[in-house]
């Protein structure tokens, strides 16, 4: 038994979702649960041991858990969106998806350069989104050392592409498959 395997029961799989082969990770069940939820948050913050001084959550779900850590952090949020969701100017990174590309975006004015910036999302799998986010991040001029995720795919390695461009990667817990 692992540390986080009271967590880990509260995500339920929903196989063949959303085509044949895919093991969906549900986090929405562990989202229901009061303590769940609280204790998700409370370890995603301890997992974090630099000094940082704004967290990043990336769109959708990464807006639930980003926001969550900075409060508990005593930081502001960063929101990295889908492009054409913000108002005002913007800059943006486009990455590739399976099948095409996608962009991200965040406001130009969002970061001071050199601010120090922990990356929070629900999962990584390939780490696309979470690469175009340090990318974009870095962009602007931060710094990001350390990206934070509830669930890991290890098999599908996006958590060390990201550790290849030098970023501490965390997780609270794992699955095996896709």
């Amino acid at each position: 038994m692992t540390a986080n395997d009271d967590l880990k029961a509260l995500v339920r799989t929903i196989p063949d979702f959303p085509k044949p082969g895919i093991q969906f990770r549900d986090i929405t069940t562990l989202l229901l649960d009061p303590r769940g939820l609280s204790e998700t948050v409370g370890r995603l913050a301890a997992l974090q041991r630099d000094p940082i001084d704004v967290v990043a959550g990336i769109e959708a779900r990464g807006f639930i858990f980003g926001a969550a850590v900075a409060r508990e952090l005593g930081c502001g949020l960063l929101l990295i969106r889908k492009d054409g969701k913000l108002p005002g100017a913007t800059i943006a990174v486009d990455y590739a998806l399976e099948y095409g590309s996608d962009r991200i975006v965040m406001h130009e004015d969002a970061l001071v350069p050199g601010q120090r910036v922990l990356l929070v999302d629900d999962l990584i799998a390939t780490g696309g989104t979470a690469r175009a986010a340090m990318r974009l991040i870095r962009q602007a001029g931060g710094i990001v050392s350390s990206a934070t995720f509830v669930i890991d795919l290890p098999e599908l390695g996006g958590a060390d592409a990201l550790r290849a461009e030098g970023v501490d990667v965390t997780a609270l817990m794992a699955f095996d498959g896709h």
